[in-house]
């Protein structure tokens, strides 16, 4: 039977033209979070979005550039907590948010090996 488990999720906004020695930001991030034995990662391509400046951000006549970028890492509090130095080093101002979310957690051997 399946279970609800309370974790955390972080959320990272950034642009695909964000960079972190010379490689895409958002593949530095999940790099450190793995490092990290962080539970999970995912980066999410936005289509179009806008931040601090109000420009939107956009496709624009089948051609793309400095799309919205979305890093998400699920772990337990404290497992993102002890990340959290990490990802400020490499940030470099993006927005950040942290909230509780609930999980829908199968049982297996993937769920009794989970971090959470």
């Amino acid at each position: 039977m399946s279970v609800w488990t309370t974790t955390t999720s972080l959320r990272i906004l950034i642009s695909e033209d964000d960079t972190y020695d010379s490689r895409p930001l958002y593949h530095a991030i999940i790099a450190a979070a793995r490092e990290a034995k962080l539970a999970g990662a995912i980066v999410t391509r936005g289509i179009a979005g806008y931040g601090r400046s109000a420009h939107i951000h956009e496709v624009w006549r089948g051609f793309s550039y400095d799309l919205p970028v979305v890093v998400e890492i699920i772990d337990s509090e404290a497992k993102i907590d002890a990340f959290l130095p990490t990802l400020e080093r490499l940030r470099s101002g993006a927005l950040v948010t942290r909230e509780r979310v609930q999980i829908l957690q199968s049982p297996g051997p993937a769920a009794a090996a989970s971090a959470y």
